[in-house]
């Protein structure tokens, strides 16, 4: 009774039964490397965050690519803010996901060289052409505390550099560019300024990353192995049912017949002969 299993329709179903075991073992154990990758992320960074402050000069360099392993280190640095090369970054969000700009301003030290500070958050007030009011920072030389990233690149934030931008507008933050721009050395990556504080609250200090959220990814890779299991179950359902319907089919078809025949039997019986 089992027969119709060979059919055309059958034979599909099984194939694709088979196929979506082994596809969503592979999407629960894709979850569960992203649940292990935000875990490890978490640690980074509430060990960074929790370590010693150091020098910038300490940590990076002209040139270098800050690696993962320094993200969000707790720098400091002293010098004098060059508010005349000061840029803006577009479609950035603010703590509260309002859309403005990020102020970038280099920070000039005492050896001559720079470094990019981003100085936080400040809202797009009027036409996005032309350059935003930006409040300024301490003047004279100031000692500052941030926290050390990497240079942006669209391959790394999915973010994509647009062109012909207005004057002193850039998508990315990018100490190479912004030496190519001055013409001064920069130390690689950039600082996201913590202290001092900002007079006013403006700009916006960019908030601190969150080390503590692991996200839904366990959830999800618990969910598609859940899947895997109730595949060869609800085949099994579906067969238990295609059977059941079957042998249901053929007794009424069987009751229909012998139904059939006992009425032509009986009309094939010849009339008992009158008196």
């Amino acid at each position: 009774m089992y027969r119709f299993l060979l059919s055309r329709q059958w034979v599909i179903l099984t194939l694709l039964a088979l196929a979506l075991i082994p596809a969503m073992i592979e999407l629960g154990f894709w979850q569960l490397h992203r649940h292990e990758h935000r875990v490890a992320q978490n640690a980074l960074i509430a060990a960074n965050l929790a370590a010693k402050p150091v020098p910038v000069t300490e940590l990076t360099s002209p040139g270098h690519t800050v690696p993962r392993s320094d993200y969000w280190r707790t720098v400091t640095a002293t010098g004098t803010f060059d508010t005349a090369h000061e840029v803006v970054v577009r479609r950035r969000t603010s703590n509260d996901d309002r859309v403005g700009y990020h102020v970038l301003t280099p920070l000039i030290l005492d050896d001559g060289r720079a470094v990019v500070v981003n100085r936080g958050w400040i809202p797009a007030d009027g036409d996005q052409r032309d350059f935003p009011t930006v409040p300024a920072p301490p003047k004279g030389e100031v000692t500052i505390a941030g926290r050390l990233k990497a240079d942006e690149t669209s391959a790394a934030t999915g973010i994509r550099d647009l062109g012909d931008l207005p004057p002193r507008q850039v998508m990315l933050i990018n100490s190479d560019r912004q030496e190519k721009a001055l013409g001064r050395t920069f130390l690689g990556g950039y600082i996201e300024l913590t202290s001092p504080a900002p007079e006013g609250g403006s700009p916006q200090l960019v908030q601190s990353p969150d080390d503590s959220s692991i996200g839904p990814h366990m959830a999800y890779a618990v969910q598609w192995w859940l899947f895997v299991a109730a595949v060869p179950v609800g085949w099994g359902i579906l067969v238990r049912n295609e059977r059941r319907n079957r042998l249901a089919a053929a007794a009424k078809s069987a009751a229909k017949a012998e139904a059939e025949a006992g009425k032509e039997s009986a009309e094939s019986e010849p009339a008992p002969a009158s008196a």
